[in-house]
């Protein structure tokens, strides 16, 4: 199913402003033979997880060993895309062939978190972050087209219970992620090539709508953070990582092995190797990069 090829590719990458000094080491090949890989998240004991949104298992990668963490059933899942690992062990996962919100616990047992909203299945439930209170909020996608607006963005708070969706009209809504600078809402608007920020509220709310960065030649897709709170952003169909300045300022733009790069990763003990999921190549890839990534836990 899987296949290491120790193959090593270089990255060539502009330095677009030289004040900052943000540097990534060559792309180095981690695993190929996937099947449309995305979701790739990091848990606290070393391990990183991703999907295969077009094949029927997960993939765990450790320092020795790259596995099959679980394989898709009626009883698991269908088809997940974004994934997220919590202190308690378990991994959070959008589930867009069932429409809900899984939880695989340290045993692999999966258990639907949140099956739908209003008593409808989600449409596309596609990425999820995590505030620094440990509350959800995840992407429901509907229709790709830049002026299609059936997006929408939902919060779930894990001590009431309590679903609400806090966004809607969004032009497919992919990749999401919370600021450690700023404490804004990242969101990666795909089909309309651009990633908005909203002031982020203690009740889940989300407020105050900006453009902050425009993006074109491809859709932004998965994001993260580094503790700078620079913006690391996949650029799907572009064929690069671009690097952008809690102001907004484009600082580096990487090339990746493929063109359809999905998401991206900090990870290791110092949090300073940097991973992307690659659907041209159905591959994962790391290199090393100077800047230590935000974890928020």
């Amino acid at each position: 199913m899987m296949k290491i090829i120790p193959i090593i590719l270089f990255a060539f990458f502009i330095n677009i402003n030289s004040q900052e000094n943000i540097e990534f080491s060559e792309w180095e090949l981690v695993v190929s033979n996937q099947q449309f890989p995305e979701g790739i998240t990091y848990d606290q004991k070393g391990n990183l997880y991703s999907s295969n949104c077009n094949g029927n298992w997960l993939t765990r990668i450790s320092e020795t060993n790259i596995d099959t963490f679980l394989l898709a059933s009626d009883s698991t899942f269908q088809k997940t895309n974004g994934m997220f690992a919590i202190p308690d062990g378990s991994i959070l996962a959008t589930d867009f062939g069932k429409g809900v919100i899984l939880k695989i616990d340290e045993n692999r047992k999966t258990h639907i978190l949140i099956n739908g909203f209003e008593g409808k299945k989600f449409n596309r439930p596609n990425d999820l972050t995590i505030d620094e209170n440990g509350n959800l909020f995840f992407t429901d996608p509907k229709t790709w087209g830049p002026e299609i607006f059936d997006g929408r963005v939902f919060y779930y708070n894990f001590s009431t219970n309590l679903l609400k969706q806090v966004l809607d009209s969004i032009a497919f809504p992919n990749g999401i992620g919370i600021s450690p600078k700023d404490g804004r809402l990242y969101l990666s608007e795909s089909a309309k090539s651009r990633i908005l920020s909203f002031k982020l509220n203690s009740n889940g709310t989300l407020e105050d709508k900006k453009i902050f960065v425009v993006i074109p030649g491809g859709d932004p897709d998965g994001l993260n953070f580094d503790e700078e709170g620079n913006l690391y952003v996949a650029h799907f169909g572009g064929g690069n990582i671009y690097v952008i300045s809690p102001e907004g300022k484009i600082l580096k733009k990487v090339k990746t092995p493929g063109l359809k790069p999905s998401n991206v990763e900090f990870a290791g003990k110092d949090l300073m190797t940097f991973y992307i999921t690659e659907d041209e190549t159905n591959s994962i890839y790391k290199c090393r990069v100077n800047k230590k990534g935000f974890n928020i836990f």
